[in-house]
């Protein structure tokens, strides 16, 4: 454990010495990403930074596959690399080509695809084995043109997978698929589509043994049957993510309460409810950034579908848990589930949960770095007013550190983070990048703005056309409502985003006074240059964000901080990897020649290797400590850390 000094000092704020580094954010430090169980054995997958932010696949505490990453890049993001074959293995993609494969439990690779054209060619994801048939998504990069979504079916014998290269395909012709579930005996399969310009959020298709069976009803998502043929599905239909079961060609409701039981499927397969082997449901409600564990009964107990007339939801209830965070939630056996769980004072742990008792134990124990909890700033939800008599939220974390104090009415410096997404929510659970800033005395509000999931379907909604606006407001609301309550030092406000929140970075500092100093971090400088020179996934996105292109090309000029560069007079830092399909390195290096050609300082570090957000250790920490050295050369303060500034151009 890093142990706090028992001795106080008078120090001025951003000086504060701490024992939470930048390294120890990645070195030995595994942060599980994906958890499954099958008969008796538990798997999951693990980031490592320390090995080039490798994801390590482990079955019961084992490493599995030698030095592979299992990863995918379906929709550039990725998610649900890996999955179950329902007996004593998984199937797994190769981050190295792209390519399927099954291993088994004690380490044995075998391909199940073929071997792509060129690297990442053919790219699977969210997939699921059942009654001797594989089924997942396929993304195929050997077309001309635009890549090709489908739903494909590889056929599996007791020897291993055969006919493989050559799988089936089930469904072509949407811009997209996700969630290929097939029923416990194999007879059905169920789907999620949707085409250009919606996202999985905006609008979407449930459709069943291949025909249509829910559409226009706004986002319907993450279908999953029980062991009676019941087939659950989220759905947004009123304003809110609540879970539902067709009926019919109907949706009824299951569980109806004000809280997002889903979150925007950025990346595949992160199920946000379990239905366990008795038919419990076990479903995560998204309050704001603060999740709680749901228990539902049985919606049947014999072996027919379900009676809608027999449907009672009363004895439905939150678990008295100690997290805040859950992601990745699967059944784990009867009234069992495993999950990944987080709280504002412990790190994200891979944990079985049995909702019968509350009981709950550690598949995983978490790294072996621990913070003495008195440095540990734990959020406080505010909300705020905004533009438009609007309200906004977020999570505000004061300075703390048992050994500093800083003088007689000196004020912290404030970090506004602005998350990316832009559909995204501020994270509850603990996060050593937040503690890194209020350890030293750095005040760090995480917003919320208007577009943030948590809040219902209009709070996501209100930032549709509104994108560099209404995101860029609630920035700016919330420091000017800490500098209002006396809370933050006015003159000492900095921000920082990646992705989408790098681009909220760039409109504050360029369309707004009231920030010294700002870092971006792969943020976008150019709109009409995103919505030209993009992926497919995200190809329209801006359509909704901001307007149709290029008909509505003024309007992505206007919100485009390259164009307003003469406007820029605080100092940035720009943080970009070299092989970002995302936001490509012109995007940072536009904003970058401005500045320099203006003599307003900045610096640039391009990471090489690194794609859209940095995995590699040396890189995390390099950017962390240069946000540091950056903002104290701006603001004026010293590090108690001795580490090395970027280079500065001005």
């Amino acid at each position: 454990m890093i142990q706090a000094r028992a001795i106080k000092q008078a120090l001025p704020y951003g000086s504060w010495p701490s024992p939470i580094s930048a390294r120890s954010l990645v070195v030995d430090v595994a942060l599980p990403t994906s958890v499954w169980h099958q008969k008796g054995r538990m798997w999951w997958t693990e980031t490592r930074p320390a090995e080039s932010g490798r994801s390590a696949l482990v079955c019961d505490g084992v490493d599995l596959w030698g030095e592979v990453s299992v990863r995918t890049r379906v929709h550039t993001y990725g998610g649900g690399a890996w999955w179950p074959d329902g007996d004593d293995g998984v199937f797994a993609c190769n981050d190295l080509d792209g390519r399927l494969w099954h291993v088994s439990a004690e380490g044995y690779p075998r391909p199940v695809a073929a071997q792509p054209q060129f690297s990442h060619g053919l790219r699977y994801a969210d997939g699921r084995c059942v009654q001797g048939a594989v089924v997942c998504v396929r993304e195929n990069h050997h077309v001309d043109g635009e890549e090709v979504n489908q739903v494909v079916r590889f056929a599996v014998d007791p020897a291993g997978v055969s006919g493989f290269g050559n799988p089936e395909v089930v469904a072509e012709g949407a811009d997209f698929y996700a969630s290929p579930r097939l029923s416990f005996d194999g007879k059905h399969l169920a789907w999620v589509q949707w085409n250009h310009p919606n996202m999985p959020w905006d609008q979407t298709e449930l459709w069943l043994d291949g025909q249509c069976v829910i559409a226009d009803q706004g986002s319907v998502v993450e279908p999953q049957w029980d062991a009676q043929g019941n087939l659950y599905v989220v759905s947004d239909r009123n304003g809110w993510w609540n879970l539902y079961y067709l009926v019919a060609g109907e949706l009824e409701p299951v569980l109806q309460i004000e809280a997002e039981l889903h979150r925007p499927a950025w990346v595949f397969d992160d199920p946000s409810y379990a239905v366990c082997e008795d038919n419990t449901v076990v479903a995560v409600a998204m309050r704001g950034s603060v999740g709680e564990l749901w228990c539902i009964p049985p919606l049947s107990h014999d072996s027919k579908p379900v009676n809608p007339a027999t449907i009672s939801i009363s004895q439905a209830e939150p678990l008295d848990l100690p997290w805040t965070s859950y992601t990745s939630l699967r059944s784990a056996g009867p009234h069992t589930v495993c999950a990944i769980v987080a709280s504002p004072t412990q790190e994200p742990t891979a944990m079985r949960i049995n909702v019968a008792d509350g009981s709950y134990e550690p598949l995983r124990p978490p790294s072996h770095v621990r913070v003495d909890p008195d440095y540990i700033s734990e959020p406080r939800p505010i909300s705020f007013p905004t533009t438009n008599n609007a309200v906004a939220h977020g999570l505000y974390y004061e300075p703390t550190n048992p050994t500093a104090a800083a003088p007689r009415g000196e004020l912290p410096p404030l970090l506004v983070l602005s998350h990316g997404g832009p559909t995204a929510a501020a994270r509850s659970g603990m996060q050593l990048g937040i503690q890194y800033w209020t350890s030293r005395g750095i005040a760090v509000v995480d917003v919320n703005y208007r577009g943030s999931t948590g809040y219902g379907t209009a709070y996501r909604k209100a930032l549709l056309g509104q994108w560099g606006v209404s995101d860029v407001d609630d920035c700016v609301a919330a420091a000017l409502y800490l500098v209002r309550n006396k809370e933050v030092d006015g003159e000492r406000l900095i921000i920082s985003g990646s992705s989408a929140g790098g681009y909220t970075t760039l409109c504050a500092l360029v369309f707004h006074e009231v920030f010294a100093a700002g870092a971006s971090r792969y943020g976008i400088a150019d709109l009409a240059a995103l919505a030209s020179d993009t992926h497919k996934f995200e190809a329209h996105y801006t359509d909704q964000l901001v307007g149709p292109y290029p008909q509505a090309v003024e309007t992505y000029k206007a919100r485009s901080p390259i164009h307003f560069v003469d406007e820029l007079e605080v100092p940035m830092l720009v943080l970009q990897g070299s092989e970002d399909p995302v936001v490509p390195p012109s995007q940072a290096e536009m904003i970058v020649g401005a500045l320099q050609e203006r003599s307003i300082p900045v610096a640039y570090l391009l990471f090489e290797g690194e794609q859209h957000g940095f995995r590699q250790a040396a890189n995390i920490v390099r950017a962390l400590e240069a946000e540091l050295a950056f903002f104290a050369e701006i603001l004026g303060f010293k590090p108690a850390d001795a580490i090395k500034p970027p280079q500065i151009h001005r």
